[in-house]
């Protein structure tokens, strides 16, 4: 038995028009070719769904206990077809994003939850790693959008500014004494440094101003989070180097210090690049065009 959606809403239009001709020009049909679709279902089913009345047509017994289930396929099919409109236009679907912790705590999360109210029925996942490994899991299309820090990108993806931030020094009142004025970079050097690990941003930036001076970092307190940085901060083992933002989200105490740092190597800008494929096409240039707007296209 074959049945198109088209005999289906005819059916159900009928039956609440209470005449073909109605149900015809409501579908947008011929009265014949109406006419002809009902025959030929009813020649399929081998019974007549609807009598002829004055002025009308009224539905037959067998004609009723059809119905109720015509006017579920004809509900499915617009629940369908909303559906089908919704992956099309980018309301619905579902996009992972990776970003390095650091962006997280300062922007992301944040705008995350903005284009949630905007966009209800998108799913957005979030991976957090650093701006290595986030770079890693766009060529392999494990995430499909990827936030990482600027000077650490390596792939040959079209870029799009996301947001800046800098670093500021953080150090223990009670075993440093850091004079107010902006840290020199050659000041800075001769600091023990706290730094994230490998493949962050900032070990990466710390490495780079150590090349520059000709030396080498060693560094005996590579950590994996801002909140062990802090802790061993605390305990004056040595200054740590995290954007502001970031420090407040600690609530930090008064025994922590905070100096700006000179020159501009601490300044960090962040991109965003899609991995397409997995993610619906539509969908995700809406969240991309969400977590960019009024942003500029970076190069390549």
């Amino acid at each position: 038995m074959k049945v198109d959606t088209t005999t289906v809403r005819l059916v159900v239009a009928m039956v609440e028009e209470g005449s073909i001709s109605r149900a015809a020009n409501r579908l947008g049909l011929a009265v014949a070719a109406a006419s002809r679709r009902l025959t030929d279902l009813e020649e399929q089913l081998g019974t007549k769904l609807f009598r002829r009345v004055p002025h009308g047509v009224e539905v037959t017994e067998s004609g009723g206990k059809l119905l109720g289930y015509l006017q579920q396929v004809d509900t499915l099919v617009d629940r369908l077809a909303s559906e089908a409109q919704a992956l099309v236009s980018g309301f619905d679907g579902r996009v992972v994003i990776g970003a390095p912790k650091a962006v997280i705590i300062e922007f992301l999360a944040a705008d995350i939850a903005a284009i949630q109210r905007i966009y209800p029925g998108i799913s957005l996942k979030l991976v957090e790693e650093n701006s290595r490994i986030v770079q890693q899991m766009l060529r392999d299309k494990t995430i499909d959008i990827g936030i990482y820090e600027k000077k650490s990108g390596f792939l040959d993806l079209p870029q799009m500014c996301y947001r800046e931030d800098r670093l500021v020094l953080v150090y223990s009142r009670a075993h440093f004494h850091i004079d107010p004025q902006p840290v020199a970079l050659d000041a800075l050097l001769e600091l023990p440094l706290v730094s994230l690990g490998k493949g962050s941003a900032i070990l990466a930036a710390v490495q780079r101003v150590f090349h520059s001076r000709g030396r080498r970092f060693d560094c005996d307190y590579l950590v994996n989070g801002f909140d062990t940085m802090l802790a061993v901060v605390r305990h004056g083992l040595g200054v740590g180097l995290m954007p502001p933002d970031v420090l407040r989200s600690f609530h930090p105490e008064d025994g922590l210090g905070v100096a700006e740092l000179a020159g501009d190597w601490h300044q960090r800008s962040y991109l965003l690049s899609c991995a397409e494929g997995h993610a619906q096409a539509q969908t995700l240039r809406n969240i991309e065009a969400a977590l960019t707007a009024g942003r500029h296209v970076a190069g390549r």
